[in-house]
């Protein structure tokens, strides 16, 4: 009987190994936050989670702001621990005239404490506190988590995108692409932070007042670490829903928010686990 028991205790042991095995990561818990001036958020609020779970396994909270003033703040910010319970906030809002000071200070409270970041197009020229466009002023708080002072963009033309990290998990295996037109931003403000690292940068054939084209050209996607800690991606590329909805934007995208989380491979690759679920 002893020696029964034992080996039914065994093997319900093994049973229990064996399913601890298997049982799969949870998902990352994503907020993305839209709302604001000049983009279609009504569509790209449904675009983006639809393309990153296509292609990893993320869980998405969304938190959209119908308003479409640069003035009005996401009604998300208004609680103190707002970006509790979430591996990830994706900032793809349009507001610069949000700029109370102690309003910037509680968003950027969980980056400071160590949440990833992903910062997409408008997201970039958005809390625009004192001393944004002054070249000779210290980076504004949300610039420094940015890690690329931008203030400005021409005219919606195609870009052509080179990627120069080619090292990198986020880049490697991409190939150049030219998107439909779409709005560089530039980065005449300053240059890179020193806390971040290039990914890829942007070309575009512009014609000036006096008739003659000439090519500005700025980095376009980045990486940057926040507070000597918190991982942060940013791209300003994605103005336009055929941007937005191009697989290989998508793919861009959700690798830099991998890459946030501690969940790319270096190849490039969903961590084990973190493959997009089937359904």
């Amino acid at each position: 009987m002893r020696k029964f028991l034992t080996a039914v205790a065994a093997l319900a042991l093994s049973l229990g190994t064996v399913a601890f095995a298997q049982e799969k990561p949870k998902p990352i818990r994503a907020l993305l936050i839209l709302g604001g001036c000049c983009h279609d958020y009504a569509h790209q609020k449904d675009i983006l989670p639809k393309g990153i779970a296509e292609r990893a396994n993320v869980e998405f909270t969304i938190a959209y702001d119908t308003d479409k003033t640069t003035k009005h703040v996401n009604p998300v910010y208004e609680k103190e621990d707002w970006a509790k319970g979430f591996d990830v906030v994706i900032h793809d809002d349009c507001t610069a005239d949000v700029n109370d000071d102690a309003v910037v200070a509680r968003v950027l409270k969980p980056h400071k404490d160590g949440v990833p970041a992903v910062v997409l197009h408008c997201a970039m020229h958005s809390f625009r506190t004192k001393g944004w466009d002054n070249k000779s002023a210290p980076p504004t708080p949300w610039f420094e988590l940015t890690g690329l002072p931008t203030v400005r963009h021409g005219a919606q033309l195609p870009i052509a995108l080179t990627f120069t990290d080619k090292q990198s998990p986020i880049t490697k295996g991409m190939e150049d692409w030219t998107t439909i037109k779409e709005e560089l931003y530039n980065n005449n403000i300053g240059k890179l932070l020193d806390t971040a690292q290039p990914l890829a940068r942007g070309k575009q054939v512009v014609k000036g007042r006096d008739g003659k084209e000439h090519t500005d050209e700025y980095v376009v996607a980045w990486t940057n670490t926040y507070n000597g800690k918190t991982k942060v991606f940013g791209t300003t590329i994605g103005h336009n829903n055929e941007t937005v909805s191009d697989p290989r934007y998508l793919d861009l995208v959700t690798r830099g928010l991998l890459w946030t989380t501690g969940h790319l491979t270096d190849d490039g690759k969903p961590a084990p686990g973190y493959e997009a679920v089937k359904k």
